[in-house]
């Protein structure tokens, strides 16, 4: 097989070339060992060129506005001069895989701005709706010299922490009325938010958010802090007049600074590799499984449980056997 040379796509994502980087995405997220196994090699070389950048996690319930409030904030950071790259995860169909990648449609001004550029991704079978190779890809997008990557998860599930487990800062995004509050609670999201803003806070919906406002900041305190150093702080904003915008990039750079003094920024960039690592050794572990000879005595087991021959208890034993490599 051709060795393929690995430096146009390093240059290219260095030089900031966007046809490249695209490229190199694509690269990355390709199902095919060779280009797998091409793009492992390229993200070694590109490491020494991350870390640099400002990570966000973006997620809120349906309806909450996150698309809307994404093309804002992103807006007012090229404004401010930063470069920001948008990873948008578009949830995939169950049945065919495929995915509607609408985000550029939804960020028309965002997509078109020299200082932004924008992936949406499928999500796939990935457990929580983010992309399988997110976290990749946002290596990728730093060593591009981006100084903001901003994360957008579909909202549902377990994707918000999947995504709080890959960035420095987590934005949980409600609005107000409609239960959210509540159910924003009920769901836990709140033990992972680095700050919480109630969105659409705009024309006669004001009072309603600022009481919102309000309940989260009561929640706040039957909680305990992921930091000794931070207190999640609840705000509200506009995406459509872009009130109290300022005001939150203000607080993701006041987190950063602080976690930074405090070693605290550093400690939890490396337990997150460290679980990225779990989890692709789990994730390929579950592949090699399944292309195992074990796979078929599962199979064997399940019909054995279905027609209750044994209980999952002793089936599971059997299967796990097999993986010891004393019975196929």
């Amino acid at each position: 097989m051709e060795k393929r040379n690995l430096d146009p796509y390093l240059q290219g994502v260095l030089n900031r070339d966007r046809r490249m980087l695209a490229k190199t995405i694509t690269l990355i997220e390709s199902a095919l060992p060779a280009d797998q196994e091409f793009s492992r090699q390229l993200l070694d070389l590109l490491m020494p060129y991350t870390g640099k950048a400002l990570s966000l996690g973006i997620t809120g319930l349906p309806g909450a506005g996150k698309s809307t409030f994404i093309e804002s904030f992103g807006t007012l950071l090229t404004q401010k001069g930063y470069r920001v790259a948008v990873l948008a995860v578009d949830p995939s169909s169950p049945k065919t895989g495929g995915s509607i990648l609408a985000d550029k449609t939804r960020m028309e001004k965002l997509a078109v701005n020299e200082q932004a550029f924008i992936r949406p991704s499928p999500s796939g079978k990935t457990l929580g709706g983010v992309a399988r190779k997110t976290r990749e890809t946002m290596l990728v997008c730093e060593a591009a010299g981006f100084d903001a990557v901003m994360v957008e998860t579909v909202g549902v599930g377990q994707s918000e922490v999947t995504v709080a487990s890959m960035v420095d800062f987590f934005l949980v995004l409600m609005i107000a009325g409609g239960g959210d509050e509540l159910q924003g609670i009920k769901k836990g999201v709140l033990e992972l938010a680095d700050a919480v803003a109630v969105n659409k806070a705009d024309g006669d919906n004001i009072e309603r958010a600022k009481m919102a406002r309000r309940q989260y900041e009561t929640a706040f305190h039957l909680l305990s802090p992921p930091y000794a150093n931070w207190t999640p702080p609840v705000v509200t904003c506009s995406s459509l007049t872009m009130a109290g915008l300022e005001n939150i990039l203000k607080i993701i750079l006041d987190h950063r600074d602080k976690l930074t003094e405090s070693g605290e920024l550093q400690a939890k960039r490396k337990e997150q590799a460290r679980e990225w690592l779990k989890f692709l050794v789990r994730e390929g572990v579950q592949e090699w499984f399944y292309e195992s000879p074990a796979a078929e005595v599962l199979a064997h087991a399940l019909a054995d449980v279905e027609q209750g021959v044994i209980t999952p208890t002793t089936a599971a034993a059997k299967v796990l056997e097999c993986l010891k490599g004393r019975k196929f």
